[in-house]
């Protein structure tokens, strides 16, 4: 590509995204991502469509180019939102290139990706070789498990022959065949309060029930069958010496199978109290479901290596993660996936990420090279 992705002066637009701070629930600073991107597109060969975001979240973009055809298109899916708490910049993970590495809250995770497939994307609009239809859809939620954009997500992937994701590669440039599913839950659970002294007898302690639930769900985890049941966040009680009316706690549930998706979920949603005084709700289910490695998606992998080759470079994938992402959606529609496209590095969600600024030209003529040829 004339204009290299990896010159200082090519380079500076990527700094400028991951300078500008968009936490999911930030809307200001995600819908300025949105600008970027709409700004950047707006004199190119692309039509854009701009959907008001709902529920206290940004905006989504959707851009479309190629062929007018009634064949399967090929979708391309980012997300701009981050992890990384607005103020992160200025103080714990400034952003800053030392070596090969670029520095800064979500370069890796992934703006780094939707920036390079972005250019990608720009180069393919303008050659007018693609042979099916193009788009390239951002998203503002993806970190919160895509409440607002799941129905979006499935409604492009049931008219596209193939779906590209830009989330960051894995282990030295491997890109993504298959993730677990995820199940997201909450427990509530209130017991009867009591001075903690003189009638403790009379108290149904919330927190005590929760100990016992808490044990039970974190024995599920099995890594032999590639489940991890995990109680990441928990709150309860009103004060020192009050037996505690109330307790909360959440589960996160990863499994590679949907038939263990939906066993564990039916589980989980059947808990009762061991106390019959204290009452116990669950509530939830699975949010992403399993993306496994299909006969299509490894054909897909396969063009891709083929490819990656002729670019000069060896693509290779990497056993099914547990972390989640949009193609899980895709993939469970049995639409070929292939993701970890994005920007090579690591440090995702840690205040050490970084990206690897020459790991971007190949992968952004990979992902053109991709929009081109299927």
């Amino acid at each position: 590509m004339a204009n290299s992705p990896t010159s200082q002066a090519a380079l500076q637009p990527l700094i400028d995204w991951v300078a500008l701070e968009s936490p999911t629930r930030h809307i200001p600073g995600v819908n300025a991502m949105m600008d970027l991107v709409e700004a950047e597109m707006a004199s190119e060969p692309v039509r854009i469509e701009r959907i008001a975001g709902r529920d206290g979240l940004g905006d989504t973009l959707v851009l479309s180019t190629g062929p007018a055809s009634d064949k399967p298109g090929i979708l391309v899916m980012s997300h701009l939102d981050t992890v990384h708490p607005v103020g992160t910049s200025a103080q714990d993970l400034k952003v800053r290139i030392e070596g090969d590495r670029l520095y800064g809250p979500g370069v890796y995770d992934m703006k780094g990706g939707a920036w390079l497939a972005l250019q990608a994307f720009k180069d393919a609009a303008r050659s007018g070789v693609a042979k099916r239809p193009l788009r390239f859809l951002f998203t503002p939620d993806e970190e919160i498990g895509s409440p607002t954009t799941r129905g979006i997500i499935e409604d492009l992937a049931r008219t596209s022959s193939h779906v590209l994701v830009t989330e960051p590669a894995r282990e030295g440039g491997k890109i993504v065949t298959a993730r677990k599913g995820v199940g997201r839950f909450e427990v509530t659970i209130e017991g009867r309060p009591a001075h903690s002294g003189s009638r403790h007898a009379d108290g149904r302690s919330a927190i005590r029930e929760a100990a016992r639930q808490i044990l039970a769900i974190e024995a599920l985890t099995d890594y032999n069958r590639g489940v991890t049941a995990t109680v990441a966040l928990i709150n309860g009680g009103t004060a020192p010496n009050v037996i505690p009316q109330h307790a909360w706690f959440t589960i996160d549930l990863r499994v590679r199978t949907v038939a263990d998706g939906a066993a564990l979920a039916e589980q989980l949603l059947g808990l009762t109290s061991h106390d019959p005084e204290v009452k116990l709700k669950v509530f939830g289910g699975m949010n992403r479901p399993p993306y496994e490695k299909s006969k299509d998606v490894t054909a897909l992998f396969n063009h891709a290596v083929a490819l990656a080759s002729d670019i000069g470079f060896t693509l290779e994938d990497c056993p099914m993660t547990g972390g989640g992402s949009d193609g899980n959606f895709t993939a469970a529609l049995d639409v070929p996936t292939l993701d970890g496209l994005g920007i090579d590095g690591d440090g995702a969600h840690t205040l050490e990420e970084y990206g690897l600024i020459s790991s971007i030209m190949p992968r952004c003529e990979l992902m053109r090279r991709l929009l081109t040829t299927l």
